[in-house]
């Protein structure tokens, strides 16, 4: 009886199962092919949107093997391009500005060098500022009292500056100041004309020195511009000299304070001769 039922059995065994798992193979790369056509007929822009969509979604959120839930992944920010910034052009006032200031600088100092004995002996004062040089010389190192004629030592002095003059297009203007003894010769009727003379004896001498006469100003103050008391003869010595103003071109910096010796006030009185002189 058991061996009747083992045989019963054994005729009902399915030996065609395989056909299930093949059925099952067959629907599932069939529905591959036309999700693949499907895929292969849209707009490719359509299919990167929902291809990216797809794997942020997947990679918000990832679960371990134990279902337990993992910290999404931290996306890796995109490096942004530094952007250039745009270089400042500098202005070009400014640098000209600059250029000029050093190539006062430089003439103030080759004037020292060469002037530089009188300057030690306290006979030559020079300063140099945002507005220009000013160079002061006592009038005894040029000129013999009552006289308008450069000694030959002083000549030479003169003409030295005038070759540092040469080098530049700064305009200069030369001053000539006297105390207040008043003085009346065959040459000269009063301080104006003695003052005036002289300041166009050393223009006169920075031409042949080839400064151009274009640059160059001959105004003689006589005694109304004194530096130091004309009471005592210290100080008369003092008012008795020759100014070399060196103009600079461009005004200086707003913070920049104007030197009195080379700005000054506008010269109301005074013996103006302007260059080139006969």
């Amino acid at each position: 009886m058991a061996g009747r039922r083992r045989k019963h059995e054994e005729e009902h065994e399915n030996h065609e199962r395989w056909l299930v798992s093949y059925a099952d193979f067959i629907t599932l790369l069939f529905a591959f092919f036309v999700v693949m056509y499907a895929i292969s007929s849209i707009n490719e822009g359509k299919y990167r949107v929902l291809s990216n969509s797809l794997v942020n979604a997947f990679r918000s959120v990832d679960t371990n093997a134990e279902g337990m839930q993992v910290a999404p992944r931290t996306a890796v920010a995109a490096t942004v391009p530094a952007v250039k910034q745009p270089k400042t052009q500098a202005d070009p006032r400014e640098e000209a500005r600059k250029r000029l200031r050093r190539q006062m600088q430089d003439m103030a100092e080759q004037v020292r060098r060469v002037l530089a004995p009188l300057v030690r002996e306290g006979r030559v004062t020079i300063n140099d500022g945002p507005y220009g040089i000013s160079i002061e010389i006592n009038a005894s190192v040029l000129f013999n009292p009552g006289e308008a004629v450069l000694g030959n030592e002083a000549a030479r002095a003169m003409r030295a500056i005038g070759e540092v003059l040469s080098q530049g297009d700064f305009p200069v203007k030369v001053e000539g100041h006297t105390d207040t003894s008043p003085i009346a010769n065959s040459l000269f009727a009063s301080n104006w004309e003695l003052s005036a003379v002289r300041a166009a004896t050393v223009v006169r001498t920075f031409i042949d020195a080839r400064v151009d006469p274009r640059r160059l100003t001959a105004a003689g103050y006589a005694d109304q511009r004194p530096v130091a008391d004309n009471s005592t003869p210290e100080g008369r010595a003092r008012n008795r000299r020759v100014a070399i103003l060196i103009e600079s071109m461009l005004p200086p910096e707003a913070n920049e304070a104007a030197p009195a010796s080379v700005t000054g006030s506008a010269p109301a009185e005074g013996a103006v001769l302007g260059a080139p002189m006969p």
